[in-house]
């Protein structure tokens, strides 16, 4: 088999990457169907892979919080370096159409589904990149601190898993996530808050043809409260975006009622709060005097968290990676992880990138280099004194 060295720890020892072992359990996981709560088959897989690492495994009963038929994963490995526990992560779901999946390797390196479902790389390869980072350590005698793993459900419908899952169980105060696009090396120390909301615009309905004037038109109000919210960037920090609308029921009706979806992001979680304030005060002057009522539900799905430089948790990425000879990248990102839950629970966490691209759709890819690098990074965090 081939496989890749790379110079251990201050031991001298070496890590062997088996580059054929990743190509196959990458090829193994990405086939299994696990979209968010259906991910019972990659949990049974991912307990016994854990098991023969040496972890002791847990599974809690998240899945029957939402309907699902799995939990959350959690591995711990007790290590012979002194210093606190480090969390690894990588979530077990993915998006749909992810049934059937099958990899497809290509020549140059790069990894494609068919091209009639996702891949699912988002988020087999972090799962594969932290299973063969803590096996070629132990494989070459390396000596590693205590590791705690937790393979989370329901991760693509905003962190519902990790939300369910009993943190006094974590001993770890830093994480590392592996869920972000782009090569190996870069790091994410800033998400944003996600708030979800939905407006119901209730009218009057009355016969379009013999009495419309008698009727008040939802869709036509809900539109001009569209058209005088602000959208798109509302500033540096923060955006604005309602993708949906539906409203009416016949043709000759006045439409009665209208509701419209959107979210808002931003850095600030009071930025965020205060965006849904501003929506309800444009609705309220916009549909004053007009005889119309209107509902504004909203849905925190995640909060904005920032990581600082010069924390414990950053530093030791920054230096595995010059270690590493690795080009890295500390940056923000505007998608949201598991590590907003992380930090909300007071373990402070980064978000790497595990080598997916266009993730979310039928062209998703990653590379084999990338997954071996990525297991070498992990190798690095986990054996650093």
């Amino acid at each position: 088999m081939k496989g890749k060295n790379v110079k251990g720890n201050m031991s001298g020892k070496v890590i062997k990457i088996n580059t054929e072992r990743i190509k196959q359990e990458f090829t193994e996981l990405t086939a299994i169907d696990s979209v968010s709560f259906r991910e019972r088959e990659m949990a049974d897989c991912l307990i016994e892979k854990l098991k023969e690492l040496g972890f002791s495994v847990e599974e809690d009963k998240a899945g029957e919080v939402y309907g699902g038929n799995a939990g959350n994963v959690y591995g711990f490995l007790k290590g012979t370096l002194p210093g606190e526990p480090i969390l690894l992560a990588a979530h077990m779901d993915t998006v749909q159409p992810g049934a059937g999946k099958k990899a497809v390797f290509h020549d140059d390196g790069k990894i494609t589904s068919r091209g009639d479902t996702v891949l699912g790389a988002d988020d087999v390869a972090g799962i594969v990149e932290i299973l063969e980072g803590i096996r070629s350590i132990k494989e070459a005698g390396i000596a590693h601190g205590d590791i705690e793993v937790l393979f989370p459900i329901g991760e693509e419908l905003y962190d519902k898993g990790t939300k369910a899952f009993d943190f006094s169980r974590i001993k770890a105060k830093e994480a590392y996530v592996l869920d972000l696009s782009g090569a190996i090396g870069k790091a994410a120390l800033r998400a944003p808050s996600i708030i979800s909301f939905s407006i119901t615009i209730k009218g009057r309905a009355a016969h379009a043809g013999f009495e419309p004037e008698k009727g008040i038109h939802a869709i036509a109000l809900m539109s001009r409260g569209i058209a005088d919210i602000k959208q798109g960037h509302l500033d540096e920090e923060t955006t604005l975006n309602i993708g949906t609308i539906s409203g009416g029921t016949m043709s000759n009706i006045v439409p009665e009622t209208c509701i419209c979806q959107g979210e808002v992001r931003s850095f600030s979680h009071e930025k965020a709060l205060q965006s849904m304030e501003d929506v309800k005060k444009t609705l309220t002057e916009t549909l004053e005097g007009t005889g119309a009522e209107f509902t504004l539900e909203t849905t925190i799905n995640i909060e904005a968290y920032r990581i600082e430089e010069n924390e414990s948790v950053v530093q030791r990425f920054v230096k595995a990676c010059r270690e590493l000879d690795l080009p890295f990248e500390l940056m923000d990102t505007f998608g949201g992880s598991d590590n907003n839950v992380f930090v909300k629970k007071g373990i402070r966490g980064i978000v790497l990138s595990c080598g997916m691209y266009q993730v979310h759709s039928v062209k998703e890819y990653t590379l084999v280099s990338d997954l071996e690098r990525g297991a070498e990074l992990v190798g690095r965090l986990v054996s650093m004194k």
